[in-house]
C-alpha cells in the first residue's frame, strides 16, 4: 500500500467517524430518550423534536438540530419548577413545541447561514402541557400554555449573554413565576 492510498483511507475513516459523532449529537436522534430521568417531583418529557417549529421552518435545519438544547431546556424547566413547587406536590410537564429565538437566514453568503440572526420577527416560543398534583395525587392544576416573548430583544436577561438558550430560559422563568407565584422567582 503506497502512502497516497494510506492517507486517503485514513482521511475517509476520520470523516466517517466524525460524521457518526455529529449525527449522534443531534436533538432528532431516535435513540435519544424523550424524557428526563424519573424520581423527581417534576417530570419533564417532550415530543419528537423533528416536529418542532424550530426544525420544520428553520433556514438551516442541519444547524438547528445540532447539540443537546432540548435536554438542556428540559433540565432548566425541571430545576425552576422544582424550586417553586410546594413540598408534597408534583408536576408532569410535556414540551410539545419549541421555536427558539432568532433564526438562520439562507442566502447571506458563505457560511453566514450558520449564524443565528436575532430579529423581532423571530421571538422565542415554547408550548407546554402540564398537570399539577397535590400530596394526595389529586389534580390541582393543568393547562397548555403557549409561551412567547415578542419583545425579547428589548429586555435584558439575567442569563449570561453567551447562553444560547437565554431567551427561552427567560420564558420558563416568567411562566414559573406566573404559575407558581413568588416562589418561582
Amino acid at each position: 500500500m503506497n502512502l497516497h492510498t494510506l492517507f486517503r483511507t485514513a482521511a475517509v475513516t476520520v470523516l466517517l467517524l466524525a460524521g457518526s459523532q455529529a449525527a449522534a449529537r443531534t436533538v432528532t436522534d431516535p435513540d435519544r430518550p424523550r424524557q428526563l430521568e424519573n424520581g423527581h417531583p417534576v417530570s419533564v418529557s417532550w415530543d419528537d423534536p423533528a416536529g418542532f417549529t424550530e426544525l420544520r421552518y428553520s433556514g438551516n435545519r442541519w444547524e438547528a438540530k445540532q447539540g443537546n438544547w432540548v435536554v438542556e431546556l428540559a433540565e432548566y424547566l425541571r430545576e425552576r419548577v422544582g424550586k417553586a413547587l410546594p413540598a408534597g406536590q408534583r408536576v408532569d410537564i410535556r414540551i410539545t413545541n419549541i421555536d427558539r429565538a432568532g433564526d438562520y437566514e439562507p442566502g447571506r453568503g458563505m457560511n453566514a447561514d450558520r449564524i443565528r440572526v436575532m430579529r423581532d420577527i423571530y421571538p422565542p416560543r415554547l408550548w407546554l402541557s402540564f398537570t399539577r398534583y397535590d400530596a394526595d395525587d389529586r389534580v390541582i392544576g393543568q393547562g397548555e400554555p403557549r409561551l412567547a416573548d415578542l419583545g425579547y430583544l428589548q429586555r435584558t436577561s439575567r442569563h449570561f449573554n453567551s447562553d444560547p438558550l437565554a431567551h427561552e430560559k427567560r420564558l420558563v422563568d416568567d411562566w414559573v413565576a406566573r404559575e407558581f407565584g413568588r416562589a418561582g422567582r
